[in-house]
């Protein structure tokens, strides 16, 4: 067994006598998990651990599924995709559709923006806030979620 899926498969300490938790990872990510309605399974847990255990960050699925190889997470390319998207659609991860064919998933969901350096595939947050006006008026019954700005950059040239 993996040191992830070792941790993943601990089970939660009972509360102490102040009737809190000891503040323990994966027992704040089980947590959490519950909390969004989803049953913290072995691997959404290991998988969790990869993703949010390392502070704000952007990631593809073939990037988090090598991940979970190296870390010998016994998952498949499928699971990668179909938890991203149990995350994504709980609201724990964010997805960004920078072209046709690669969707970054961002593990900050709060409302930003995003630089995309072409060639390198790099997705980062923009610092600043981005003010975006002039937005058209939405179809009869819709409303507008919400505006993704992705800034493209590329190095100039020497």
């Amino acid at each position: 067994m993996t040191e992830i899926s070792q941790i993943a498969s601990r089970t939660v300490s009972p509360p102490g006598p102040s009737g809190s938790r000891r503040s323990c990872p994966v027992s704040e990510l089980k947590d959490r998990l519950r909390r969004v309605g989803l049953r913290p399974t072995r691997q959404r847990i290991s998988l969790g651990w990869l993703l949010f255990g390392k502070g704000d960050r952007h990631i593809t699925a073939e990037l988090l599924f090598e991940e979970a190889m190296r870390a010998r997470v016994p998952v498949s390319l499928a699971t990668v995709y179909n938890t991203l998207h149990q995350f994504t659609d709980v609201g724990l991860l964010r997805q960004l559709a920078v072209d046709g064919s690669k969707s970054y998933f961002d593990t900050n969901t709060t409302e930003h923006h995003h630089f995309f350096l072409e060639g390198e595939e790099e997705l980062m947050d923009v610092p600043v806030d981005i003010s975006v006006g002039d937005l058209p008026e939405a179809p009869v019954g819709m409303e507008i979620a919400r505006v993704d700005v992705i800034v493209r950059l590329r190095r100039k040239a020497s």
